[in-house]
Parts: structure tokens; C-alpha cells; sequence
């Protein structure tokens, strides 16, 4: 029988074809081109935009007012999806459309791109995999999102009880902090409004000092992203994190948990780039050690970027990392249950935190 966190490990790695053309964001930073699905106590964001979800055997089929997941011909589970929320059909002070300010993810995290370009998005080193700029180009959203914006949408999705956490990530800007400083003042708008405890996502940066008054501007959690722990997997698809070396991320997530605490701080491990699964795992611990949650996401070849054309990983690759990664988790008394905001608290896009439990 196969259990919700091999469910939603399969999903994420073959998609699910949906029943109406609503089938979720088109871009961004993080895992786009996918929809949010609840069922079996978790909440899964998934694959449905991309060519490769037209093969999938999952479909979800409607049930009056409901709906359920298919596997070919047998139905699996009944599902939900997340409600539309009220705030996006509104507009902040300034009139610009709520929604392209902030989404909510998941079930109940309220989310925004900061900052919606990259200094190395059109240069050679570039992620391959990332197409944070394709929402600006398609007009989805806009360019920098003030802190008074991200403070309205804030207060307007908590007052519809919406959201219950914050992320807020970015794409690389110049300066010595690359842009930890306009995130630090969109937290800081937000806790002020709301109260809402706010992750934020940052490369490890060379001078740690900036990551020691996080709590000062009403930073809860963050996300330092290695994308991957396979050093010449790295070097291909994210060469100015490769530059940076294993030993820097871990200097960057013990200081950050030294700053926020324990299981406030998580990182991005990509399935499906090439990695070695014995490489890969043998620094679970070390990063585990450090602080940081080994959050494995499966590939999401997003249409527009480099990878277009590739394919997520096997379901049985990702679900023997996630395992591997749950333990290490386990061994080193971490867990997302306990963590306060962003994408661990959120878990939509890995099923590690499912894995933890079984």
C-alpha cells in the first residue's frame, strides 16, 4: 500500500493532470509550473504545467463537488485544493494588484519574490533550473515589492485568516549582503503589521555579520539553498554556489542557528540533476549537525528555463533520498513541526517532512 509520503513523492515527480485549466503559477523563484493539492494530511505542491505531466497516470477527477486522485483506473484519495483567497482580487494603497505582490502557498503561507530579478539570470552563471524572471516577463507580478505593499497584503490575508506565515525569498542583488537588507525591512513591515513570523532566503554570503540582527528586524526563520550537495552537480547547474564550497554553507547555517535557534533554519537539496545518492547523503548529517534541515525538492523542469525539456527525477530516486534525509533529521532532533515560518513550516514542496513520520 502506498503510504501519503510515497504519494506525494510520486506526484511530484510525475505531475498530475487536473480537471479545469487552473493549473497554478507559471513562474518564479522556487518550484513554479505546479498546483497545491491537501489530502492525507499533507498538502503537496505539484507538477501540471510542464510536457511530461500528459503521461502521468494521476489524474484527479471531479465527485459532485469534490474530487479525488486517480492512479490510471483506481481511485487513491479524495483531495482538496487551497482556497482562492479574497486579498487577491484587491489592490494595496498604491493600486497595484495584491496578487502580484504576494500568493499564498501551500495551504497557509503567504509568499513573495522581494525582489524579482537575479544579476546572473541572463549570464552564464545563471541557475539552470530557475525562472525567476519569467512571472515578471509574463506580467504576473512586479519587479520589487515594497515593504508598505508586503505589509498591506499582509494584514489583508490575515484579517480573511488566510495565512499564518511568512515567506519572503529574492533573486541575487549587488552589494556585500545581496539584498539580506531589503528583506530584513519587508520582515520588518510585516511583523509590525501583522506579527506573523517570516522566514527569508539568502545566498551564505561571505561576511556573516549581516545574519546577527535577523531577530532585531522581526526575522523568525531562514533558508540559506545549496540546491545541491554533489560538488560537480553544483558547478554545473549553480556556479556561483559552487563557488562558494560546502564549507562555506555550513559556516553560514551554524551562524544563522546560532542567531534564530534550532529548526529555524532549512536548505533546498535539488533531486534529479545528475547527483550521486551515496555522495549526496554522506553530508546529510554534516548539514544536519549544522543546523540546517535538509529540505530534498524534486527537479521541477519549469517551461522557458535551460531545463525545459528535462524530466523530475524517478519517484524511487526521491523517495530514497527523502528517507535518507528524514533520518538524518531524525538523528540530529530536527523537524519541521518546530519550525516557525517558511518553506519547512510550509512542506508543500518536499516530502521529507512526511518521511519524518514513518
Amino acid at each position: 500500500m502506498t503510504s501519503t509520503a510515497q504519494l506525494k513523492a510520486r506526484l511530484q515527480c510525475l505531475g498530475v493532470r487536473l480537471p479545469d485549466d487552473d493549473r497554478g503559477r507559471r513562474g518564479g523563484a522556487g518550484p513554479a509550473a505546479g498546483k497545491s493539492l491537501i489530502f492525507g494530511k499533507t498538502v503537496a505542491n505539484v507538477p501540471t504545467q510542464s510536457v511530461f505531466v500528459s503521461e502521468s497516470p494521476y489524474h484527479i477527477e471531479r465527485e459532485g463537488d469534490d474530487y479525488a486522485i486517480w492512479e490510471d483506473e483506481r481511485r487513491i484519495v479524495h483531495v482538496t485544493f487551497p482556497h482562492t483567497p479574497a486579498f487577491y482580487a484587491k489592490t494595496t494603497s498604491d493600486g497595484t494588484p495584491m496578487r502580484q505582490v504576494a500568493l499564498l502557498h501551500g495551504a497557509s503561507c503567504l509568499a513573495s519574490t522581494v525582489c524579482q530579478t537575479c544579476v546572473y539570470y541572463e549570464t552564464p552563471q545563471a541557475c539552470t533550473f530557475c525562472g525567476i524572471e519569467l512571472s515578471l516577463r509574463l506580467g504576473d507580478t512586479i519587479a520589487e515589492k515594497t515593504p508598505q505593499q508586503l505589509a498591506e497584503v499582509a494584514r489583508a490575508a490575515v484579517d480573511e485568516h488566510a495565512v499564518n506565515h511568512v515567506t519572503l525569498t529574492s533573486g541575487t542583488q549587488r552589494g556585500p549582503d545581496k539584498g539580506l537588507a531589503k528583506l530584513k525591512a519587508a520582515a520588518r513591515a510585516i511583523k509590525d503589521e501583522t506579527g506573523l513570523p517570516v522566514q527569508v532566503q539568502v545566498e551564505p554570503l561571505h561576511d556573516l555579520s549581516h545574519f546577527d540582527d535577523m531577530k532585531e528586524w522581526g526575522v523568525d526563520s531562514i533558508g540559506i539553498h545549496i540546491e545541491s550537495l554533489d560538488d560537480e552537480v553544483l558547478k554545473r547547474h549553480a556556479p556561483v554556489k559552487a563557488r562558494y564550497g560546502f564549507s562555506a554553507f555550513l559556516k553560514a547555517w551554524r551562524r544563522a542557528r546560532e542567531v534564530l535557534g534550532d529548526n529555524q533554519v532549512e536548505s533546498f537539496i535539488l533531486a534529479g540533476l545528475g547527483e550521486d545518492v551515496d555522495v549526496t547523503t554522506a553530508r546529510f548529517n554534516e548539514m544536519v549537525e549544522a543546523g540546517a534541515y535538509p529540505f530534498v525538492v524534486a527537479l521541477r523542469p519549469i517551461p522557458g528555463t535551460r531545463l525545459e525539456s528535462w524530466r523530475p527525477p524517478p519517484p524511487d530516486h526521491l523517495i530514497e533520498l527523502s528517507q535518507r534525509a528524514a533520518q538524518a533529521a531524525r538523528d540530529g532532533a530536527l523537524t519541521w513541526k518546530n519550525c516557525s515560518s517558511g518553506c519547512l513550516r510550509c512542506r508543500a514542496c518536499s516530502c521529507v517532512p512526511d518521511f519524518e513520520r514513518e
